[in-house]
Order: C-alpha cells, then structure tokens, then sequence
C-alpha cells in the first residue's frame, strides 16, 4: 500500500520526491534479501501521515476544464457581449459553482453560413482541441435568400452541415446542433421567410436524429414563446432587436435552453 501511495504521489506531483526512507523507522530485526540495508518499516502515525500528506496534495490539483466553442454567425459573435447568451451561459455557471469547470469560446463571426463554418473549422475549432462545439448556423443561409440572393441550397445546406458533424466527430467532439430561431417573430405564419426557416429547421432535427446528437431547438421554442408572449403579433422586440438579433431577454432565453446540453 505504501509503496503504492509513493507511486500515485510522484505521479500527481513529478516535481517532488518522495523516498520512503523520510517518514519510516529502522530495524535491525529485519534484512530483506534485495536489501543491503535494514528493511523499513511504517508505523500506524507513519502511514497516516503519507495518506494524509497524499490527498492534501492532490486536492490542489484543479481538474481540465471543459472547452466549449460556440460556431456560429453575427448571433453567436454578439454572444460573448456583456448582455450575450455566452456570457450569461458564464455567469450561470459562476453561480452553480461551476465555473472553473468550463472554458467558453465564441466563435461566431457575422454573416456566416454554413459553409463559411466548414471554411474555418480547422482553425477555429479543431486547431483548439475542444471538448464540446455546439453549431448554432442557418439564418444566413435563409435569409440571404432574400436580401442578397446569395443563400445556401437546401441540399447544399445539408451536406456542409453532415460535414461539419463528420469532422467534429472523427475528433472525439461532443457535438450539440441548433435549428435557427428568427427571422421575424410574428405568429400567425406571415413571416418572409417563415416556410424556409421551418424547412431547414427540420432538416437540421434530422441531422441530428441521423447522427444521435443533441438539439436545441430555438426554432420550436421561439415559436412557442411568442404564441405565448406575442398577443400583438409583432414582428420583433419580444426575444430580437430586428427580427433576427437577439435583445437581452433573447439572449437569455437561448442560455437557458443551451446550458442543461452543455451540462448533460
């Protein structure tokens, strides 16, 4: 057992020696064989000096925290702001004591779609080794549809995205995916883009069915709140500033869908 304790000590701490000889007493009773000097013995106050000596030691040794990247366009850029949802997902940690087990990372950069994600995964998340990605993606690739004609197919849309998962994976990544959740907040369907939004939101739910990963669904659950929350139908200022950006409730919205994920 001792010598165990000795091998587990200089394992956890390599930069102190620990020779059995400084906490063991003499005896001349005993000369083991492979010893050319008296063989050592511990004492019952020895030993628990050496266990005790162990944990206090041991206890001071801070476990990894858990890198998390979140990918994503202007909504997850504007995340790590002092009223973003990164930020709060942070300072609910802080308060759940947690705060020193984890090390968020927006990675958000604003008018990405999914490809310009698949563009920089090497260097914005895979170079970073991370533990858990979770890919918050597809208003762009929607709503610039519209504005600019310069949208993502749905097929395309698809395989960038499977592509993302199937490199995040072949890393040992946890990966958590999100359905877009506003281009406009009214509910009774009349939206621009409402249909195309509903369209790839789903396909981002089968994706995530397809690969076994799990979802926050912002969609559904914008949808749901503003039913709840709209009675005036109006198309922005409930949970976003423009229709698409979140304003602080918004953002604190998201944080609490995302955090139980992260934590699961």
């Amino acid at each position: 057992m001792i010598y165990e304790l000795s091998h587990a000590m200089s394992k956890y701490v390599p930069a102190l020696s620990l020779k059995l000889a400084d906490f063991v007493f003499w005896s001349d009773d005993f000369r083991p064989q492979q010893f050319k000097k008296p063989y050592k013995f511990l004492n019952m106050k020895k030993t628990l000096l050496l266990v005790t000596l162990f944990w206090s030691m041991t206890s001071f040794i801070q476990e990894k925290p858990k890198k998390v990247i979140f990918f994503g366009d202007s909504i997850t850029q504007a995340g790590v702001q002092p009223t973003g949802y990164i930020t709060k997902i942070g300072q609910m940690l802080e308060k759940q004591g947690l705060k020193d087990k984890y090390e968020l990372i927006g990675a958000g950069i604003g008018g990405n779609k999914v490809y310009d994600l698949y563009l920089r995964l090497e260097d914005d998340v895979l170079n970073k080794k991370p533990d858990i990605v979770i890919i918050y993606v597809g208003v762009n690739d929607v709503w610039h549809k519209a504005t600019s004609g310069t949208g993502t197919d749905l097929d395309k849309f698809e395989k960038f995205y499977q592509a993302l998962i199937n490199k995040m994976k072949a890393n040992n990544i946890k990966v958590i995916v999100c359905t877009p959740a506003a281009i406009g907040e009214r509910t009774d369907a009349s939206n621009q883009q409402d249909g195309d939004l509903n369209l790839y939101s789903k396909s981002i739910r089968n994706l995530a069915t397809k690969n076994e990963l799990p979802i926050c669904d912002l969609r559904k659950e914008f949808q749901d709140y503003n039913v709840k929350n709209n009675p005036e139908n109006k198309e922005k200022t409930i949970l976003t500033t423009d229709r698409v950006h979140l304003n602080e409730l918004g953002n604190q919205f998201v944080a609490d869908k995302m955090l139980p994920l992260i934590l699961k």
